[in-house]
């Protein structure tokens, strides 16, 4: 039995999919409201929440691994409870900030959570993947409403990744052997930049989209007032004010554990061009 928390976000509900296109491979979905989950057919829905450990005691029993997205909960408490339950494995995504910009306090709190895996005693296997093309779901309300994105470091291309493929390497890292032990640093196939994705979301859609790129001090005031000065910055680093060789590097981990190649931004926008409509 495999505890896919985070069932109802982009990765996790992807990996539920892959679990089941696989076959034979019982799994669970955590989710904090259970009527309103739609999971693929066999999958048992379980009610938790990974800020309150008390909760998982129903879902952790009889689990063999686990698959935990960093950041979601109490995870020193969830992989304590984890270990007590008998889990045996467990699949945790990190980022891959805690190797280029360890000095982020997110970064600082992923490593902490890497090592405490790494230190329970249970069988581990750590992704850490760059930057989400999912991300750009930020932009969904202004598309819509005016179709124009407003945004720093139009030129910057990272190499952004489908969350379908972190979940595809979990898939790949729960049920086949080789991967317990390893540390998977995932990217896309490509480095794309802000302009080129939002070009990617008109082809999809089939309307004209304008960016219109503004300064980092701008950008910063915007963004503050919803995550606050630290985490406006940090994002900010990451989208292009401190870049580096390793945050750009193109990585093909994806296709050496899957045997797919990895997908592209392109694909991305077309499977959720409703979002933006």
């Amino acid at each position: 039995m495999i505890l896919v928390t985070g069932a109802t976000g982009n990765i996790g509900r992807a990996l539920l999919s892959e679990l089941h296109l696989v076959g034979g491979v019982p799994a669970r979905g955590l989710t904090r409201d259970v009527g309103r989950a739609s999971f693929p057919e066999g999958v048992e829905a379980v009610e938790g929440d990974l800020g309150r450990v008390d909760s998982l005691k129903g879902a952790l029993d009889g689990a063999r691994a686990l698959f935990l997205p960093a950041g979601r909960g109490a995870d020193a408490e969830v992989l304590a409870a984890a270990r007590r339950a008998g889990v045996e494995h467990v699949v945790l995504v990190s980022s891959i900030t805690v190797r280029t910009h360890p000095h982020l306090p997110q970064a600082g709190a992923n490593l902490a959570v890497e090592r405490a895996l790494q230190d329970s005693g249970m069988a581990w296997t750590v992704l850490r993947p760059t930057q989400f093309a999912s991300n750009t779901l930020w932009w969904a309300e202004s598309i819509r409403e005016q179709g124009v994105v407003r945004a720093p470091y139009g030129d910057v291309g990272l190499p952004a990744i489908h969350p379908a493929d972190i979940a595809a390497v979990a898939r790949v890292a729960l049920t086949e052997p080789g991967h317990r032990g390893r540390t998977y640093e995932l990217t896309g196939p490509e480095r794309i930049t802000p302009r080129q994705q939002l070009a990617a979301l008109a082809e999809a859609l089939g309307r004209e989209l304008s960016f219109d790129e503004i300064s980092r001090e701008e950008a910063h005031r915007e963004m503050a007032s919803f995550m606050g000065d630290g985490g406006a910055s940090a994002v900010l680093d990451l989208m292009g004010g401190d870049t580096n060789d390793e945050l750009l590097e193109v990585r093909d981990t994806v296709s050496r554990v899957t045997g797919a190649e990895a997908r592209t931004y392109r694909q991305w926008a077309t499977e959720n061009a409703a979002a933006f409509r």
